[in-house]
């Protein structure tokens, strides 16, 4: 599709490829692109406010349930995988994989995989994944609730070029982050490790490198966030004395800043293990 169908005037996003489903995922020419409305409806697209999908056409759970699940793969009693889910492997009891979905494993029981998850891997008991590409480990018992207690492993990345503060997004994809449940304290370790690969800047070259270990607690107390945490440098050579990772919050989410230098090209990324705590009380 991207071959064929060039930018719009005044958009730097444009379709890539579509689902058997018909949901439509844009590019920006070097990521993937969950569009907004606007982006969606601008190549003719029908915007499904709801799920905040993309369509080509108006998918018929009727027509096409038996086709959208025929690549599933199911072990054991009560797993379901719904309407759009597509080479998704299950093993254990009373797991549920929401729909517009793909690439996922689930290993254990009564866990879930949220709708429009891709390639995400959950194992334990009463695990939630929430997030493409994540890696979730439930330790719960059947009387808890859903993710209550659970590990949350996910990537963060972006790109510098000057030297002001900026997001990095989860999987590098622009404006997705992982979103703190309501009424959950989440303890957050970060493995970070930036590198120059070009830029104008005569202080210092490529090849530099840097990295930290960002961590700290982020609450969500009935839908507020706040945020507490600290950062130490391990290792560096070159010029990196002005980068910096940071995490930070934006609305419900977590986020992670990092500031480069100007005129300094740096790639960045952060592995990001998240503890959680997620309670039936407000906080």
């Amino acid at each position: 599709m991207a071959a064929t169908i060039p930018y719009l005037t005044g958009f730097d996003v444009k379709p890539l490829s579509t689902s058997p489903s018909g949901v439509v995922t844009f590019t920006d020419g070097r990521n993937d692109i969950i569009p907004n409305q606007l982006q969606c409806e601008a190549y003719g697209y029908t915007y499904n406010k709801a799920d905040g999908t993309c369509s080509i056409f108006r998918f018929n759970t009727n027509l096409n349930r038996s086709f959208s699940n025929i690549s599933n793969k199911l072990q054991g009693a009560g797993n379901t995988t719904e309407t759009g889910t597509n080479n998704t492997y299950i093993i254990g009891e009373n797991n549920t994989v929401k729909g517009l979905s793909r690439n996922n494993i689930v290993v254990g029981n009564n866990n879930e995989i949220a709708n429009g998850v891709n390639n995400a891997n959950v194992y334990g008991t009463l695990g939630e994944a929430t997030a493409d590409n994540s890696i979730v480990l439930g330790g719960n018992v059947a009387a808890d609730l859903l993710g209550e207690r659970q590990s949350i492993q996910v990537i963060y990345g972006t790109q510098t070029t000057a030297g002001s503060t900026v997001a990095s997004y989860l999987n590098n994809t622009t404006d997705k982050l992982l979103a703190v449940p309501e009424n959950a304290v989440m303890y957050f370790h970060a493995d970070v490790v930036a590198v120059r690969v070009g830029g104008s800047s005569a202080t210092g070259a490529t090849g530099d490198f840097a990295s930290w270990v960002e961590r700290g607690v982020v609450i969500n107390k009935s839908g507020t966030l706040s945020i507490e945490r600290e950062r130490d440098a391990i290792k560096d050579a070159g010029v990196t004395t002005l980068w910096r990772p940071t995490g930070a919050i934006s609305g419900t989410d977590f986020v992670m800043n990092v500031r480069g230098a100007a005129n300094v090209t740096i790639e960045w990324c952060s592995n990001i293990t998240f503890t959680q705590i997620k309670t039936s009380v407000a906080l």
